[in-house]
């Protein structure tokens, strides 16, 4: 993989941690955005690209600010061509 789908991967798995940690399912997060739950199933597993519209909507149904869900450990270095 390289740093963009990687980095896709570590959104999707914090926006899972706080679904889960929330109580919420795909099929809530889809009531609250419009967005399928499908798609959102395939945000959670890094598969598709994410809008900063649709990551300002993930934030809000999920009730947390978008930083928020951006707030990961992410090593950078390793991608450098040095």
């Amino acid at each position: 993989m390289n740093i963009t789908e990687d980095f896709l991967v570590e959104i999707g798995k914090r926006i899972s941690e706080i679904r889960n940690k929330n109580k919420q399912t795909l099929d809530d997060i889809e009531f609250l955005t419009g967005i399928d739950s499908s798609d959102i199933n395939k945000y959670e597993l890094g598969k598709i690209n994410l809008t900063m519209k649709t990551l300002i909507k993930l934030s809000s149904a999920l009730r947390v600010k978008p930083k928020d869900l951006l707030d990961f450990k992410f090593d950078f270095e390793k991608y450098n061509n040095h």
